[in-house]
């Protein structure tokens, strides 16, 4: 099964693959994270990059920084055919999580992409 992540935009930039290790892969088919058992978001290269809950991906500072599509708050544009899925990296040792803040209602001036490739190798 695959999940759709939007932008701010409406945009259709990475989708999750929970039948693959439920890794998120950019829309270009690099794998760039991966969803854990506790819904944290960590990148292959071992950084914890932030939250997936209720639909929505959150950052580190509670910011939001994509969405599925039931908690867009744009309309969806358009999803584009998506490329082949490279070759996942190795996973990295996790760092620890860091404490969950406070969610707020702001959306992050950072891309929905910039933020998961923070945790590509």
């Amino acid at each position: 099964m695959q999940e759709t992540l939007f932008d701010r935009n409406g945009n259709a930039t990475a989708y999750f693959d929970y039948d693959d290790d439920n890794t998120i892969y950019m829309w270009n088919g690099k794998p760039a994270a991966y969803l854990d058992s506790e819904n944290r978001i960590y990148g292959f290269n071992g950084k914890h990059l932030g939250w997936y809950e209720k639909g929505i991906v959150w950052n580190l500072n509670g910011e939001r920084n994509g969405f599925n599509s039931s908690a867009l708050p744009v309309y969806a544009k358009y999803e584009p055919y998506k490329s082949y899925k490279n070759y996942k990296p190795y996973k990295s040792y996790k760092q620890y999580s860091k404490y969950k803040p406070y969610y707020k209602t702001t959306i992050s001036n950072a891309s929905l992409s910039q933020f998961l490739m923070n945790g590509a190798k």
